[in-house]
């Protein structure tokens, strides 16, 4: 199946969500685990070395200062008598060396060496402390600190010789390796537990995800109706009510259309058929009389001029529902309302209504002169149309605050209560027959309506006591000609 058909299109396994979701966890817990494998124990080898290099400085430091009473008195008696007195505890290696750097002593792991003796020391430690310094360095290798530190023996400013300590300490060594076995152990089980919790946290999401996505599949073929459950507080729940209220829209606007296009084709179809019956009866009609093929042909021009009406009527909704934004100007209300009422006076004198405007100066809004001009038609022509003869059509301009009010009154029979939320909705009439005896269409209050949104503005309804209707429509005011939108 092609994708216009509706097929579901799988995801490859190492595609999918869930897969990038897991491995996301798991990358971050590799990162986590690798951090926690490598600082504490290099924090702890810094502690280590720490603590080596003061103990071992610290005790060649004082073997030095022991032996610094002369250049007579650095011999191997005194080297052997002074380690014997001082002792060297944890000390694997000691050994002295004179100033050329040749061994006096070489004390290892407990038993002093004889076949070293006289031998050069060749440690750069010791080389270095001859030249006066003191050396320390240290090192963890094979589960052990082997840790060497130097100080040079002085007399007076002369250099008699150098002290070297050495220590190899498996302890410390172990300690650390149980460290980072304990840690290595605490990595195993977080992996294993970080695998399980991501597939199951990485479904329960994409469970979510895939129930969303399964209610968009079921609304593309036009299931509107259908909604989507989902439960947590989060922003998937969030996403879901906002999905549902698309949908809901949706459904209102598909209700919508397929209604408006049920009454459209019913009122076209209704002049097109009489259309046809008119012109079938001419055309079968042998014999017919001047006068009644005049009067047919007169019925058949108002039927076209009513098909007319409805299809500009069309024109204008599909205009309203499809137009850009229009680029608006300050427009004087009152003078658009003079200019209607104008028009409009010859047909209430016809019909014997009375038209009485009472209009306030400095009424501007921000809109079109055009879409003004259809507002206040459509209006005061339907409040002369539908109204009694001998009654009345009060239309108003006032300004209240920040906005400008027109309100055109009758005082004909009326909309009743239950039918005022509906007649604003397209090809909705009150009394049908007296609708189409009048010339109307049904479309005139949802082109008011829906001119009035685009610029920014309101319409209400309500019926009039004692009987008529009031219609009110209100705009934002605009305080001065040329002055800034809102």
């Amino acid at each position: 199946m092609d994708k216009g058909s509706g097929a579901v299109r799988r995801v490859p396994f190492w595609r999918s969500l869930q897969t990038k979701f897991a491995l996301t966890y798991v990358v971050i817990i590799a990162a986590v685990l690798i951090l926690l494998n490598t600082y504490p124990v290099l924090v702890s080898q810094d502690l280590v070395y720490q603590s080596k290099q003061a103990s071992l400085q610290n005790q060649a430091a004082v073997l030095a200062s022991a032996l610094s009473m002369g250049p007579e008195e650095l011999t191997r008696e005194t080297v052997k008598g002074t380690i014997d007195r001082l002792g060297v505890p944890g000390t694997t290696r000691v050994v002295v060396t004179d100033p050329a750097g040749g061994v006096l002593c070489d004390w290892y792991e407990g038993a002093y060496q004889e076949d070293t003796l006289g031998r050069y020391a060749l440690f750069w430690e010791v080389a270095a402390a001859l030249q006066g310094n003191d050396v320390f360095r240290s090192e963890y290798r094979e589960g052990a600190f082997r840790s060497r530190a130097a100080v040079p023996v002085t007399y007076r400013s002369m250099t008699l010789g150098a002290v070297y300590f050495y220590e190899y300490d498996t302890e410390q060594g172990a300690l650390l390796l149980g460290i980072q076995s304990n840690l290595r152990s605490m990595s195993a089980v977080i992996c294993v537990v970080t695998l399980i919790m991501s597939v199951f946290f990485s479904k329960a999401l994409t469970r979510r995800i895939a129930a969303l996505l399964r209610a968009i599949r079921i609304v593309r073929q036009g299931e509107y109706s259908h909604r989507v459950d989902l439960k947590g507080g989060d922003e998937m729940t969030q996403l879901a009510e906002e999905f549902n209220e698309l949908t809901g829209r949706l459904q209102t606007t598909e209700e919508v259309r397929r209604r408006f296009v049920s009454d459209a084709s019913h009122e076209l179809k209704t002049p097109l058929a009489s259309i046809r019956l008119l012109t079938d009866s001419i055309l079968q009609a042998e014999h017919m009389d001047d006068a009644t093929a005049r009067e047919f042909l007169g019925d058949i021009g108002e039927e076209a001029e009513r098909l007319t009406r409805i299809t500009e009527k069309l024109l204008t909704l599909t205009r309203l529902d499809t137009a850009p934004p229009v680029e608006r100007t300050a427009v004087d209300v009152k003078r658009v309302v003079e200019k209607v009422e104008h028009m409009l006076a010859p047909l209430a004198r016809a019909v014997e209504v009375s038209l009485v405007c009472d209009l306030e100066e400095g009424a501007w809004v921000w809109a079109t002169q055009d879409d003004l001009y259809q507002i206040a038609f459509n209006l005061m022509e339907n409040a002369v149309k539908y109204n009694l003869p001998g009654g009345m059509v009060r239309v108003t301009l006032q300004g209240q605050g920040d906005a400008v009010v027109l309100c055109v009154e009758d005082t004909g029979v009326g909309i009743p209560e239950e039918d005022l939320p509906k007649i604003f909705d397209r090809f909705y009439r009150v009394d049908k027959a007296r609708s189409r005896a009048a010339g109307g269409t049904g479309l005139g209050l949802s082109i008011v309506r829906d001119t009035a949104r685009q610029h920014r503005g309101t319409v209400t309804v309500r019926r009039r006591e004692p009987a008529g209707t009031c219609f009110a429509v209100t705009f934002p005011r605009c305080r001065e000609k040329g002055g800034e939108q809102p």
